[in-house]
């Protein structure tokens, strides 16, 4: 192979073309291929490297190389592997001068590694193509192609936090197209992005949208109303999700699932046992078990014993908070569900019957109430929570679609500091403002007595 290609320095560069494509004709026609790699290697190394051989002929071979592997002319995958792997090795540095061939080349190593479900691998190939510099920009069509196989290549592997940023640059594109399949593929990755993230009554509703479209295959349709199910019961308790709840419901496809049974008595305000959670457990993904942190905040919050023979009983749990996604989930929706039951409550009751603390009882109730998703106050000095009842028109209107008498609480969107410090002051002063009123009002304190 050397031989050969010491010959070719002597011939002028008219010559040197036919050569050189004569050579590589002859390497990819071989019945045996075991040795093409090196050989390829070796043409490559050659072609690129020495100066003699110039940029037309470097290109026209490397050019010729793309269009054989690409036309399965190589057989074996392994075989096709190491030569793309290695001959983008070699050609990298000189990106400028092999722009397009490095692209093509980057895509269909990421197409190999598809296959072998190497999602990661593959992703960061498509992450190494040039889409924006050079001569050859990719159009903005193409581009969001890109990005949304990147996005769905990270999901599989979980890693949420590099496919956000994918999905973020492929959402500025998602105008400049009108492909059903592109834009379907993208309001896949929408959905999956807010799971992933936690926002699971946003992705419930778009899993749930996405499950009534024709286009998609039935399967997956069925799959993604499946998911809708998990993200609803897994949502935040309160009004919204029981919105979102009674969409499922009404949906008669959902009786054939597995999660129709806890997600039914989830939308009937029904308390959930252990049995039921452990049943629907067993469906979630690694993310949706995710384990939460408990804040320092709620840590002290929930270390306030509500009553004096609570730190000796053995009857009391010691769990300070929910310690996982569906935990959260399912303790949130036995305070909602507790509402209904009973018109109040004591912490130590409501603790024994969410299996924590009566301080942490008490802070997951507060935070329900301050965000409009439970209606009641706590009595601190009486250690109780009293529930407001609902008459039939405001239940109606928290499961039949209407907006209710709830709180609106917008997502944070990493507004500047500044900003949200002003909100905290704003919210600390009024609550201040009501703790005070509810004391006047049981006659603990009376204006004359502040200085």
């Amino acid at each position: 192979m050397e031989a050969k290609l010491a010959q070719f320095a002597s011939l002028n560069q008219k010559d040197k073309v036919g050569a050189y494509q004569n050579l590589f004709n002859e390497l990819i026609a071989r019945e045996d291929q075991t040795n093409l790699p090196a050989d390829i290697h070796t043409l490559v190394d050659n072609v690129v490297n020495q100066e003699s051989v110039g940029l037309v002929i470097s290109r026209l071979i490397l050019s010729e190389l793309v269009k054989a592997l690409s036309e399965g002319k190589v057989k074996e995958t392994e075989l096709r592997k190491a030569i793309v792997q290695d001959t983008l090795n070699i050609i990298q540095p000189r990106v400028v001068s092999y722009e397009e061939q490095i692209n093509t080349l980057r895509f269909q190593l990421a197409n190999i590694l598809e296959e072998e479900e190497e999602w990661s691998e593959a992703a960061r190939v498509l992450m190494g193509i040039s889409l924006d510099s050079g001569q050859r920009a990719l159009p903005d069509q193409e581009k969001l192609q890109v990005y949304i196989r990147i996005v769905r290549l990270l999901l599989e592997d979980e890693d949420s936090v590099q496919a956000e940023r994918f999905y973020n640059r492929a959402a500025l594109l998602a105008h400049t197209t009108t492909d059903k399949e592109t834009l379907l593929s993208f309001k896949l990755c929408q959905a999956r992005i807010s799971d992933y993230s936690r926002k699971f009554l946003e992705a419930a509703s778009r899993y749930h949208e996405l499950s009534w479209v024709p286009e998609i295959d039935e399967e997956e349709r069925r799959h993604m109303l499946s998911a809708a199910m998990t993200c609803a019961v897994l949502a935040p308790a309160g009004p919204n999700r029981s919105r979102v709840l009674a969409s499922l419901c009404r949906d008669e496809r959902t009786q054939e699932l597995p999660s129709f049974k806890i997600m039914e008595k989830m939308f009937r305000d029904r308390i959930l046992r252990s049995n039921e959670i452990k049943e629907f457990e067993g469906t979630l993904k690694p993310h949706q078990l995710a384990q939460i942190e408990i804040s320092n905040n709620d840590r002290l919050a929930a270390s306030v014993v509500a009553e004096d023979d609570d730190a000796v009983d053995p009857t009391v749990s010691t769990r300070k908070g929910p310690s996982t996604v569906l935990d959260r989930a399912v303790m949130e929706h036995n305070l909602l569900a507790s509402s209904k039951v009973y018109n109040n409550i004591t912490f130590r009751g409501l603790g024994a019957l969410l299996d924590v603390t009566p301080g942490a009882a008490e802070n997951m109730a507060r935070k329900m109430i301050e965000q409009g998703r439970l209606k009641g106050t706590i009595d601190q000095v009486e250690k109780l929570i009293s529930f407001e009842i609902l008459g039939e028109e405001d239940a109606a209107q928290g499961k039949a679609g209407g907006l209710g008498d709830v709180e609106q609480v917008e997502e944070d969107t990493g507004a500047p500091f500044t900003k949200r410090w002003d909100m905290q002051i704003r919210i600390t002063a009024a609550n201040v403002e009501t703790i005070v009123q509810h004391l006047t009002e049981k006659g603990l304190v009376s204006f004359g007595s502040i200085q």
